[in-house]
């Protein structure tokens, strides 16, 4: 009977583990499959924002269109550092006021700088990881957890970047959900 117990526990024990893994491997799929999605509908924005209107600002008080990319880009490499645990490019201090990155062609580098450091980070990374708990900025998350938000981030970012399109008379790049 005892034997019986101890292989019943040890196949509920493989399983779950299965399980987990599974669900693991499915979670890190997902999130690429976003990751991928989110950087080809932000090279949309970035494309449909004519060159020379890179630097506008709908008031003074608030970042130019690729102030807002640029800074997109920042929590791109932030976060996707603490959510896999790679060495995030560095883009160097002030990115989002300096000169030389406002053109569309520095932007559209940094943008897709970042969000090839996170998908290919996260292709690397052992899916087991996600569970795995970090500390960043006074929270104590799981890495899946810190990978979310930075998903939220950049897609509250490029939402702004709606408006800014939009004042130049120009139809922003329709939703892009899957």
């Amino acid at each position: 009977m005892q034997k019986k117990f101890v292989i019943a526990v040890a196949f509920l024990c493989f399983t779950l583990m299965s399980y987990s893994f599974t669900n693991n491997d499915s979670l890190k799929a997902q999130m690429l499959k976003e990751w991928r999605r989110s950087k080809s509908y932000t090279n949309e924005y970035l494309n449909a924002m004519p060159a020379d209107k890179y630097g506008f600002r709908p008031v003074d008080s608030i970042r130019s269109f690729s102030e807002q990319m640029l800074h997109l880009s920042n929590g791109n490499a932030f976060y996707g550092a603490i959510s896999t645990g790679a060495t995030a490019p560095s883009f160097g201090a002030g990115l989002e006021k300096r000169r030389g990155a406002q053109s569309k062609d520095s932007v559209m580098y940094f943008v897709n700088a970042s969000y090839d450091f996170i998908i290919s980070s996260l292709e690397k990374l052992d899916a087991a990881k996600l569970e795995e708990r970090v500390k960043a900025r006074g929270q104590d998350e799981t890495r899946l957890t810190f990978l979310s938000k930075a998903l939220e981030h950049q897609a509250h970012h490029r939402g702004q970047c709606t408006i800014y399109i939009r004042l130049q008379g120009i139809r922003p790049p329709n939703e892009r959900l899957f």
